[in-house]
């Protein structure tokens, strides 16, 4: 159940052809990032309207531009092996993926940054701090042209309270989080529900002992 209206998920693009490198990921958006390696190669991603219009796409492009210019380099050098020289390239953007983007940090007078993949762990872990919520997936994403940060979280949440309570707990803990810990202008934090969790049972009944004692 969504209790804000996150960014619709792009469809689910066509299946590769031919298998995948060992080890293959996935990107955020469902596609294979093998697949994307092949059409920067093949200079086709112009003519794939999901590649253009695909933030997650666009920006693991942008990386295997430069990757290639390296591997370019690598290949005149050394002369390796096809076969190992594409397991160095996935080692690469496998690691540049799960860093993710670099989102710049609210200071005006540094140019100071911090990966997506760290800034999300501190908000999941923000999120935690509420009872009856767990964290399961964040994202962030700029929001404009400045140090302006959207956070995207899904969650799983007990139903013992009113839900809308619980989610506006949530994000109150992890705009200070942003904020205070971490230095981001996060402008915006959408939150759907994915999964409900079972309430937490009651420590003890007022009145009632609690120990063995005669």
């Amino acid at each position: 159940m969504a209790l804000d209206d996150p960014h619709a998920r792009p469809p689910e693009p066509p299946a590769a052809e031919g298998p995948p490198f060992e080890g293959d990921e996935v990107l955020p958006c469902g596609r294979l990032l093998s697949r994307v390696w092949e059409q920067t190669c093949d200079a086709a991603p112009a003519a794939d309207p999901h590649t253009v219009s695909c933030p997650h796409c666009r920006e693991a492009v942008e990386g295997l531009a430069t990757v290639n210019a390296a591997t370019g380099a690598l290949r005149a050098e050394h002369a390796p092996g096809l076969h190992a020289l594409a397991d160095r390239v996935m080692n690469i953007v496998r690691a540049e993926v799960r860093l993710g983007r670099l989102l710049p940090l609210a200071d005006p007078d540094r140019d100071l940054r911090i990966a997506e993949s760290a800034a999300a762990k501190v908000l999941r872990q923000a999120a935690d701090t509420v009872p009856g919520v767990r964290a399961a997936g964040c994202r962030l994403t700029p929001a404009g042209e400045g140090t302006d940060v959207r956070v995207a979280m899904t969650l799983a949440a007990a139903l013992d309270r009113p839900l809308t309570d619980r989610v506006h707990q949530v994000r109150r803990s992890v705009l200070d989080s942003a904020g205070q810990i971490l230095g981001l202008a996060v402008t915006a934090v959408d939150i759907t529900v994915v999964d409900v969790l079972e309430p937490e049972p009651p420590l003890g009944r007022p009145g009632l002992p609690t120990g063995g004692g005669a």
